[in-house]
């Protein structure tokens, strides 16, 4: 893996990590910036923002576009670790400053995340990679965030019994976007296995080519 993989899994992740952190802030009526702008449609459009980018499926996500984009399955490994890891760092730094509490009052919970950063990280970077790959391994790597986005805003729905717009609007739109993706994935798959059949036959001999032989050979051994 080359020193620009690297640096470009860390600034994806610290860029993710901070976008977070701030959207955070402002879909807050407590935040730094949150309060200055409450009751305002950018108030309004970080809570639902915050809804789609601040749980854990999106993070996974995350792992999952770093190791698509590093292609080849050892680097992904390494890019998702590193992109998670700088991602929870940039967040939990970023909320010191706009939270005006010290690092370690983090402490504990960034230890915990980087712990999971190093453990799960290189799994979902190579899943991203995944879906680069043709056939059955690259159709379930590519249903894999579809189907966790579904799952973990079901899971959410379940638990959480407030109807309010900004816990209705995201889930709406994750279960769309999951639809919608796992529809274009499914659609690559059975469009690659068409295109495999079709070349299978065209390479081989047609059915009347076939029947010829047989007639021939028939009227030889007679």
């Amino acid at each position: 893996m080359t020193l620009r993989n690297s640096m470009a899994a860390l600034v994806l992740g610290a860029a993710y990590g901070a976008i977070t952190s701030l959207v955070n802030d402002v879909s807050s009526l407590y935040g730094m910036i949150g309060h200055h702008v409450a009751d305002t449609p950018l108030a309004w459009a970080a809570q639902i923002t915050s809804r789609l980018i601040g749980v854990g499926w999106a993070w996974a996500g995350l792992a999952m576009v770093a190791g698509w984009l590093a292609r080849s399955g050892a680097r992904a490994a390494l890019v998702g670790a590193l992109t998670l890891f700088a991602a929870t760092a940039a967040y939990y730094g970023l909320d010191t400053v706009l939270r005006e509490v010290p690092l370690a009052q983090y402490w504990p919970e960034l230890r915990l995340w980087w712990i999971a950063s190093v453990v799960l990280g290189p799994v979902l970077g190579v899943v991203g990679a995944a879906i680069r790959r043709p056939g059955v391994a690259g159709l379930l790597a590519g249903l894999t965030l579809p189907v966790g986005a579904v799952l973990g805003t079901t899971l959410d729905w379940l638990s959480n019994s407030i109807v309010t717009p900004f816990v209705t609007w995201p889930r709406m739109i994750v279960w769309v976007a999951a639809t919608v993706g796992a529809g274009f994935v499914i659609t690559r798959f059975l469009t690659a296995k068409r295109r495999e059949q079709d070349t299978a036959v065209s390479s081989g001999a047609s059915p009347d080519e076939s029947m010829s032989g047989y007639d021939n050979a028939s009227g030889a051994a007679s």
